[in-house]
């Protein structure tokens, strides 16, 4: 059984888009930049700790399936993820505030960053972990776009400050890489690891 130790709708949707069977239960673990931490070791870092935390907690409880039955643990997987978007290696994470998510936008805007998810997969017989990384194009944004797409709340949850399956669809023209890793999960590598821990 796999189990998503995220509450992100998007890593749900794209999972059920895969045809992967799996339950929700997210981790609820600091998010915090640990001094002088690169972005793919941060994101790994976190992916690393939500699968494990969520591997460490199901393991320990009788009946945790949604169903009622107790996980078998020999055949259970922990898949954490955690993507953030950086550029000149910075890391932009979640906006804090409207103003917060309009002065990302302004960083992005008619420039190329880097889109980075961490993946890792808890199992009885340790843990792997990954990461992916896509470029990403910006078109050159106006402040008055920029404050409506604010204005629409879109932002306000994305690493980055803006959705590339929503309205800020508009404004990007070219990616290098996975789309779906944009998203917020890199469909093809979380298969690749699914399939090797069948293998």
């Amino acid at each position: 059984m796999l189990i998503l130790a995220s509450a992100s709708p998007r890593r749900r949707e794209l999972l059920t888009q895969a045809g992967i069977p799996f339950e929700v239960h997210p981790a609820h673990i600091p998010e915090d930049l640990l001094p002088g931490e690169e972005p793919i070791a941060y994101v790994t870092r976190l992916a690393r700790e939500k699968a494990q935390t969520v591997f460490a907690q199901l393991r320990k409880i009788p009946g945790a399936h949604a169903d009622g039955a107790d996980m078998d643990v020999d055949g259970l997987a922990v898949l954490g993820a955690d993507t953030t978007v950086t550029l000149d290696n910075q890391i932009l994470g979640k906006p804090a505030d409207a103003a917060d998510a309009a002065r990302m936008l302004r960083l992005l805007s008619g420039r190329s960053h880097r889109v980075v998810t961490g993946v890792a997969l808890a199992t009885a017989g340790g843990i792997e972990v990954a990461a992916e990384v896509t470029g990403v194009r910006f078109l050159t944004l106006s402040d008055a776009e920029i404050e409506a797409y604010v204005a629409t709340g879109e932002p306000m949850d994305k690493a980055g400050a803006y959705a590339i399956q929503g309205r800020a669809s508009r404004w990007i023209p070219r990616i290098e890489g996975c789309y779906f890793n944009v998203v917020g999960l890199p469909l093809a590598l979380v298969c690749a690891m699914l399939e090797a821990r069948r293998g």
